[in-house]
């Protein structure tokens, strides 16, 4: 078995915590996961395993270890794909995530028409909540991904941007009775930016009013209409709903609050990127730092890159 097949054992048995769990992943039996690991651990010189009941569990090296291997292989998975793409970008792969939001009501349409312009490139979508997608591209397991502005820090660079604004809205109904201290909130999942912003927001307001937790963007805003409070949310997620009056927005001191919508890489991105890249910048978004939403493409075009303020430059 070769290192890299080890790799992937280890980050299979990290994700899902179990030695049966790794074996179902990689359809192997559970001895061969035993025996990988086992080999890995004594080409390492470090356990990286040790029993519990009549199973394994990642020692704290094990643990650290994986995190690499997760990134090694991500870069390695990347590489060949980009290294596929520059002999024919048309025939390439995309990896793309987004935050929910975006997921739901910006790409849709996007892909659609860009799937259309190359249908020989191989698209794949994940959504998920914020900390998650930040957390793929730094492991290499994603190409791009559309979400808020990059954490701090962040191994990644701005490659376009689109205007977003964060609002509160609610049912008429609860929109005229709004009150801050008994009106409840609705708020997204752990690890959603817009709920950390949603709490941050009431903080800074010195309030304290009910909050019911509804867990994904969609039960959110149907929580919404339902009646059942308000909430923040990105003007882009409830466009229908306020032009057909199921909600409206309330004037709150402090909002809307403009958020915009970034395209963020990697350290690394090839053919099929840049091609996504220029898919965007001619649907409207814009080059980071400008106000040309027909800016040239850097690397496409001819454009200079510009610096994006997160993180190296936004070329791709």
């Amino acid at each position: 078995m070769t290192t890299e097949s080890r790799l992937r054992t280890l980050v299979a048995l990290a994700a899902t915590g179990s030695v049966r769990g790794a074996a179902s992943r990689l359809t192997v039996t559970e001895s061969a996961v035993s025996a990988s690991i086992g080999a890995l651990g004594r080409e390492l010189g470090v356990p990286l395993v040790e029993p519990v009941g009549r199973g394994l569990r990642l020692t704290a090296s094990g643990t650290v270890y994986a995190r690499y291997a997760r990134r090694v292989l991500g870069l390695l998975d990347e590489g060949a794909a980009a290294a596929a793409a520059e002999l024919d970008p048309e025939r390439g792969r995309l990896r793309l995530a987004a935050v929910t939001t975006a997921g739901e009501h910006l790409l849709p349409a996007l892909l659609a028409d860009f799937r259309r312009q190359h249908p020989g490139l191989a698209l794949a979508l994940e959504v998920a909540p914020s900390a998650q997608v930040w957390d793929l591209i730094g492991a290499h397991e994603v190409d791009l991904v559309i979400a808020g502005a990059p954490p701090s820090g962040a191994e990644a660079s701005v490659v376009a941007t689109k205007p977003n604004e964060l609002i509160v809205v609610a049912a008429p109904s609860v929109a005229e009775a709004f009150d801050w201290a008994n009106t409840p909130w609705l708020l997204r999942e752990q690890g959603s930016a817009t709920r950390t912003r949603a709490e941050s927001y009431l903080k800074a307001q010195h309030v304290a009013p009910p909050r019911l937790v509804l867990g994904s963007n969609g039960a959110v805003v149907a929580g919404a209409v339902a009646e059942l409070g308000c909430t923040l949310v990105s003007r882009d997620g409830v466009a229908g709903e306020l032009a057909d009056g199921r909600l409206v927005q309330l004037p709150l001191p402090g909002t809307p609050m403009r958020r915009p919508w970034h395209a963020v890489v990697g350290s690394h991105s090839g053919a099929a990127t840049r091609l996504f890249v220029g898919h965007l910048r001619s649907s409207g978004w814009r080059a980071p730092g400008t106000r040309d939403a027909a800016s040239p493409v850097p690397g496409i075009n001819g454009g200079t890159p510009r610096r994006a303020r997160f993180r190296v430059n936004d070329t791709v």
